[in-house]
């Protein structure tokens, strides 16, 4: 029964399914196969086959430990997952039994490849998988997730994902914050609504602007046009029709872009990751302004699927040459690099571009996480950035994949990609459950109840918070302007959640492989005031970095000692880790509460928020808190000065 309901995989996995020859759909490598059930389909390989594989190869490859331990004490370890160099040694015969994935029709041979490696089996089973890699789904569809699963979707991340969406949202923030800080778009039409709009700024711009029109919702380069005239605008709709950006960077006469790959671990607290390499695809005709050009595909769309049907299409196998239409994001950084360009401010404008486009999608994630999603655990997602550099190296965004391509067709994508998913992995910090929390919906041991102790908590999490914990967050998300010394007292006391979180946080920055992290950061304070809401968690971390990146090994050795105790069990709590019994630690912070007209103008480039509604109902900016100059408010005290905030107390919706 058992050799039924689950198979093998083994390294060799090409020749198991058909191939789709896109390296910028969204599908892809196993596409064509057929879901012939919500489970998925399986990769079917003889027991025997998969053995002998496995022996071949184990020689002179380098043995990996299964297992990463965490840094810290009473941190359960996470699940190591190797290059294809080394060898992960087997896990005991029991914990081998659970590692479990679950296939779908678009998991990609790469991510195949790097679970092959550590040993995961195939199920069928909708309740024994740890990880699955696969379709984005409808928002209620999250709430199957159990605590110890992960899928590569957030949901709601099609916030960013759809063209159209991603132009109304960051068109939104550009509205609020202005063009200084949100002028890394084109301008944007949605049709039909904006039909008027659209044909006031085409008169204006004249005969000689080019348009590029696209589906809001396609892939692949399909129903891309460029065009200059009215008539030529398709009847159909919804499109999205964009300012052509018409001089772009060349290189030997022809355009291209950059895919960017993100990863986002977390929503709340906001961590966010870039990998370090890429894919610098090129248009493979080269560059005219002609307007008699326009209709040439293979001259203005740099899309793979698109140039690899022309005849002069040059592939590139080699990941450090600069050579034919697709070449490695770090050999783009070395031929410039030569040619004096100063590509640490490109990249740092990227990361800029990419922090802001994440933080817009904020809103609907964690509205749609809280609703739906049992634990946070349970979600991750690599998004594909497409980046264009204009003739002044200035980045604009052109669209954000939810689903970037995984298909590698040549040594280069094996490199790049393989890499790429094998660090994602480790970073995505896969936690092993015990076996009796393994069971179907509705059995009697199927809780969290044997957890360890620490994903325990993560996962209560989910749905609680301690009062205590949820004074000292509804205190610090009150002001609505401070000051640098009146966030830094976060850091002050520690409570067991905050524990957990920097632990996560820390743990995670040791795994990150070739991927950065570029939220939080030493230099994030500056954006935290392009959140639609603050959230706590956020200024946490940001204190965190501010504190401790100079010394990172200072604030590890506090974490080290504080798991010793078992703080961030929160079992038996010393009342040192306790808010509520440190009153006097904010006495200082009275000074605050009333600001002058000149004092709130001069603070307001640190402020966490100004905004004068809430766009939830968890909304907690304006709570209003008793003056602390006495003592810390009682929930009490919180209900009487505000009702809805009371009420979200007791909910446990503070964010």
């Amino acid at each position: 029964e058992e050799e039924e309901e689950e198979e093998e995989l083994t390294e060799d996995l090409d020749n198991e399914c058909s191939v789709d020859e896109d390296d910028d759909d969204e599908r892809s490598d196993c596409s064509s196969m057929n879901d012939t059930s919500s489970t998925a389909s399986m990769v079917l390989i003889s027991r025997s086959c998969t053995e002998e594989s496995v022996m071949t190869l184990s020689d002179n490859k380098v043995l990996k430990p299964a297992l990463v331990p965490s840094l810290f004490p009473n941190v359960p370890p996470t699940l190591y997952f190797s290059t294809p160099d080394e060898t992960v040694q087997p896990l005991p015969a029991e914990q081998r039994k659970l590692l479990k994935w679950k296939m779908s029709t678009v998991t990609p041979n790469v991510v195949k490849h790097t679970i092959a490696r550590s040993h995961f089996k195939v199920t069928k089973k909708n309740h024994d998988w740890l990880g699955c890699w696969g379709h984005h789904m409808k928002s209620p569809g999250f709430k199957a997730i159990r605590e110890y699963q992960k899928l590569n979707h957030f949901p709601g991340s099609f916030q960013i994902g759809r063209k159209d969406r991603l132009w109304r949202n960051l068109s939104k923030m550009q509205a609020r914050f202005g063009k200084r800080e949100f002028n890394f778009f084109p301008q944007s039409f949605v049709l039909p609504q904006d039909i008027k709009l659209l044909k006031k700024a085409w008169e204006e711009c004249g005969s000689k602007q080019k348009w590029i029109i696209k589906p809001p919702a396609s892939a692949r380069g399909i129903g891309i046009q460029v065009i200059h005239k009215w008539s030529q605008l398709p009847r159909r709709r919804p499109l999205l029709v964009q300012k052509y950006l018409h001089k772009p960077y060349l290189i030997s006469g022809s355009k291209f872009d950059l895919r960017i790959y993100v990863y986002v671990t977390s929503y709340d607290p906001l961590r966010v990751y870039m990998f370090t390499d890429g894919l610098v695809r090129f248009a493979s005709c080269k560059y005219s302004s002609s307007m008699k050009s326009l209709s040439n595909k293979f001259m203005h769309i740099t899309n793979y699927s698109v140039n690899k049907n022309n005849s002069a299409y040059q592939p590139n196998s080699d990941d450090k040459a600069c050579q034919g239409h697709k070449w490695a994001l770090k050999a783009l950084w070395q031929y410039l690099n030569a040619k004096g360009v100063d590509t640490t401010l490109i990249w740092e404008k990227i990361k800029d571009i990419v922090i802001k486009t994440i933080i817009a999608s904020d809103p609907y994630v964690n509205s749609l996480v809280k609703m739906h999603v049992r634990c946070p655990y349970s979600c991750h997602e690599l998004f594909g950035f497409d980046i264009m550099l204009d003739e002044n190296l200035k980045p604009w965004v052109l669209e954000v994949n939810i689903s970037p391509s995984l298909h590698s067709n040549s040594p280069l994508d094996v490199n790049v990609k393989g890499q790429m998913i094998r660090d994602l992995f480790n970073l995505a910090g896969f936690v092993l459950p015990q076996k009796d929390d393994v069971t179907p919906a509705g059995s009697a041991s199927g809780s969290t109840s044997s957890l360890s102790a620490f994903v325990k908590a993560k996962s209560k999490l989910a749905t609680e918070l301690s009062s205590d914990e949820k004074v000292k967050r509804a205190y610090f998300l009150s002001q609505r302007f401070a000051d640098q010394e009146f966030f830094s007292s976060v850091l002050d006391l520690l409570t067991p959640d905050d524990v957990r979180v920097l632990v996560e946080m820390e743990d995670e920055f040791c795994r990150k492989g070739e991927f950065e992290r570029v939220f939080p950061s030493p230099s994030s304070s500056r954006y935290l005031r392009f959140f639609e809401q603050p959230r706590y968690l956020n200024l946490l971390l940001n204190q965190w970095e501010q504190k401790y990146y100079l010394n990172r090994q200072k604030g590890v050795n506090l974490l080290k000692s504080l798991c010793q105790k078992g703080v961030h069990m929160g079992n038996n709590l010393d009342p040192a880790h306790m808010w509520s019994s440190k009153s006097s630690a904010v006495q200082k912070l009275e000074p605050h509460s009333i600001l002058t007209p000149t004092q709130e103008h001069l603070r307001a480039g640190t402020a966490v928020s100004d905004r004068k509604k809430a766009p939830n109902p968890d909304e907690t900016t304006d709570i209003k808190l008793m003056p602390c100059s006495r003592s810390l408010p009682l929930l009490a005290s919180l209900g009487t000065a505000d009702s809805q905030t009371s009420q979200s107390l007791h909910n446990g919706d503070l964010v």
